[in-house]
């Protein structure tokens, strides 16, 4: 999918430098009604997988007709899975979503996904109380939401994670649109996880630094992004962050594994602190370029000017400490370069994934690439 095969050189290398443990994802979807045009079988999502031996959380994607028929699909998959999969189900809080859960999670699906986005609702409805109240009573995880396109909706869930000590939340993509301040109080909400699947390797840096790694989720958002792609755009900053295997284990499954088999999460100590997250001037302007790169990219532009101004950046001389990463950031642009934009985002996400590779890279000046 995308640039995974380019990219594995890059994945595999990264990967060696962590525990070997099972990536178990907390987040993938399958569908293809969904109305930003992205696609994914139950066989492309395990095809996805397979190259790096993942396992998932895998649940609909937007289904504007209602989401029973693809909770079932999704379930399906699972089952016949040999568990690699493992289903949670969409619910749409104004459509019978007490009974749509208990409905699914006796055919075999162990989670709950919310999108605020998707489904035009903030978290006062009155039928996301009623889900977690069930989620209380059932030691459930719900995956919501916590990207682009929503208001703040962070308040709302230490209020839930408060009354309802037995339900766990899982806040998708960093949680973006709270972690700016969530992170102060998050030591108080054990019940509460982020999971990683994000594009941004100041976010990434940012959530490893600021919340405690037992509450830290891998997570890629397959179809939007693939695990070579996020082991680089998302691991890489766990360990410049200086995560210890043990924390490093719980970001790579153990924790979601106890999630979704409703046992009781284990605390693998406080956020370790910005103080272990160190900068290198010259590269951040090559992740500055990227980043620039990477939303010419989203938003339909030609990025090529900011491309090569962050090759440029990167001609640091052979004698630089910084050359290694500088080498290995432009073979990634030149693949980015070497393959066509074309006109719609789906067309666009193998070369957007080599430039967010190529800025985490970027970030993250003390991981090796060699």
């Amino acid at each position: 999918m995308y640039a995974d095969d380019l990219l594995s050189p890059w994945s595999e290398q990264t990967l060696g430098l962590l525990p070997p443990v099972t990536l178990f994802d907390a987040h993938t979807h399958i569908g293809v009604n969904d109305p930003d045009g992205f696609k994914c079988t139950g066989k492309e999502l395990l095809q996805t997988l397979a190259p790096t031996g993942s396992r998932a959380v895998v649940f609909p994607m937007h289904e504007p007709g209602g989401y029973p028929p693809a909770n079932d699909l999704v379930i399906a998959a699972a089952a016949n899975s040999g568990g690699e999969l493992v289903a949670f189900c969409r619910v749409d809080p104004r459509a019978d979503p007490v009974g749509e859960i208990r409905r699914c999670i006796a055919a075999g699906a162990r989670g709950v996904k919310l999108h605020p986005r998707a489904e035009l609702f903030d978290l006062d409805e009155p039928g996301v109380r009623d889900i977690v109240a069930l989620a209380e009573e059932e030691h459930l995880p719900i995956l919501l939401h916590a990207g682009r396109g929503i208001p703040a909706l962070g308040v709302h869930v230490l209020e839930f994670a408060r009354e309802f000590p037995n339900a766990r939340f899982i806040l998708a993509h960093c949680a973006v649109c709270d972690l700016a301040w969530i992170w102060q109080r998050i030591h108080e909400y054990p019940n509460v996880f982020f999971d990683t699947a994000w594009f941004s390797a100041a976010d990434q840096l940012a959530l490893y630094s600021h919340i405690p790694p037992g509450q830290i989720l891998f997570a890629t958002d397959i179809p939007f992004g693939t695990p070579p792609s996020t082991i680089i755009s998302s691991l890489r900053p766990a360990l410049q962050a200086g995560l210890t295997p043990a924390q490093l284990e719980s970001v790579m499954g153990q924790q979601l594994e106890r999630l979704v088999t409703r046992e009781e999460t284990l605390d693998f100590g406080p956020a370790v602190g910005d103080g272990r997250i160190r900068r290198d001037p010259l590269l951040a302007r090559v992740e500055y370029f990227l980043q620039a790169a990477f939303g010419i990219a989203i938003g339909g532009g030609d990025n090529a000017e900011m491309i090569d101004l962050a090759r440029l950046a990167t001609l640091v001389g052979d004698d630089a400490p910084q050359a290694p990463l500088c080498a290995s950031i432009r073979e990634l642009l030149a693949l980015a370069l070497a393959m066509p934009l074309g006109d719609s985002l789906t067309e666009r996400f193998a070369h957007v994934h080599l430039i967010v590779s190529a800025a985490a890279i970027a970030a993250t000046p003390d991981v090796p690439v060699t």
